[in-house]
């Protein structure tokens, strides 16, 4: 199958640092190469892949160093390149989200479009209301609730490399932690006041976007420093196992609809327990007594810390490689591809 995988420009391919959509994107891109499929990836010419790179702009936009950069103008011009292209794919597989469409109407039923973001927002049901012939695939059931009557080809969990992350012998279990973005709602605020309660230091490897300094420098910088409540800053995915399978648990005490939280799965991947607010896709991902705990206040959350010893953490890596793999989430994308390529088939299979 030849098959084009379409990047966002603001982090490489894999990402250097932070950057959930573009790992998943490499994830999924690498499994298809070895899986033997034609693949090409447009994303920015720092990124690193096996499959055909199409270079939609020399540098990721965020670790250019260029005082003004127009993203919208360097997406755009991938894309066009893309449209030329377009009768070379069988299947476009786009993770820019809405950005694509009105440039490959002609090119619908032959993409699929994962929506990485959230979709509640106020304009989105009239944008998708005029592209109804694209396919569109969840990352969670729970992504969907805002526009149930959306053409939603199906949910796809996102899935990590089966090596990438391993449960270390003998975990320490003498911190929690918090990785992902010191943003509002992600609540860093409410993991800090959590870890307190507890009683537990609390290590946070997070990155501080433009958009959340002021966040950062009012809510969370008086905070740090004290009860053990440890700023690491950003870290890379050579850094993770050691830093999430060392952990006693996960906090993921997010106050926004979540639409999957890769976080979740790379602590069940060091066979680390998770606790995380009930918001969003986290009832989904987590199973309640088994990979963590679901909670909805700071107390119940502490009152999770004092149960995680109960959780096999053999359990919880077993779950992750059960369903949430690179290999489980490849071959639930290749079924949807195939439903793309073969459509009289399945409409005599529901017939």
């Amino acid at each position: 199958m030849r098959i084009a995988q379409v990047s966002p420009l603001f982090e490489s391919v894999p990402p250097k640092l932070y950057g959930g959509t573009e790992r998943v994107v490499s994830y999924l891109t690498e499994s298809l190469v070895d899986a033997g499929h034609e693949v090409t990836l447009f994303a920015s010419g720092d990124s690193h892949t096996r499959a055909q790179l199409a270079v939609g702009r020399d540098l990721a936009l965020r670790l250019d160093d260029a005082p003004l950069k127009a993203a919208v103008a360097a997406h755009f011009a991938m894309l066009s390149d893309l449209r030329k292209r377009a009768a070379e794919f069988d299947i476009i597989h786009l993770h820019i989200d809405l950005l694509p469409m009105p440039l490959l109407e002609p090119f619908a039923a032959r993409t699929v479009s994962t929506m990485h973001g959230r979709q509640d927002k106020k304009d989105l049901p009239a944008f998708y209301r005029r592209f109804p012939d694209f396919p569109l695939v969840s990352i969670s059931d729970a992504q969907r609730k805002p526009m149930p009557w959306a053409n939603w080809l199906g949910t796809v969990y996102h899935g990590l490399p089966e090596h990438l992350y391993a449960p270390p012998a003998n975990p320490r279990g003498d911190y929690l932690a918090f990785l992902g973005r010191a943003s509002p709602e992600k609540r860093l605020d409410r993991a800090i006041h959590i870890a307190r309660r507890a009683g537990m230091p609390l290590r946070i490897a997070a990155k501080v976007d433009v958009a959340d300094r002021v966040y950062f420098r009012e809510t969370i910088r008086p905070l740090l420093g004290h009860d053990g409540i440890e700023f690491i800053g950003e870290i890379s995915d050579a850094d993770k196992a050691e830093f999430l399978g060392n952990a006693r648990a996960l906090l993921f005490p997010i106050d926004w609809p979540e639409p999957f939280g890769l976080v979740m799965i790379e602590a069940m991947a060091c066979g680390t327990p998770v606790i995380g607010w009930r918001c969003g896709a986290v009832p989904e991902v987590l199973d309640e007594g088994v990979t963590g705990y679901i909670v909805d206040s700071i107390a119940g959350a502490a009152e999770a810390v004092a149960r995680v010893g109960e959780l096999s953490r053999e359990r919880i890596r077993q779950v992750f490689e059960q369903r949430y793999s690179v290999s489980a989430m490849t071959r639930e994308y290749l079924t949807l591809y195939q439903t793309l390529l073969d459509p009289p088939a399945v409409r005599m299979l529901e017939a």
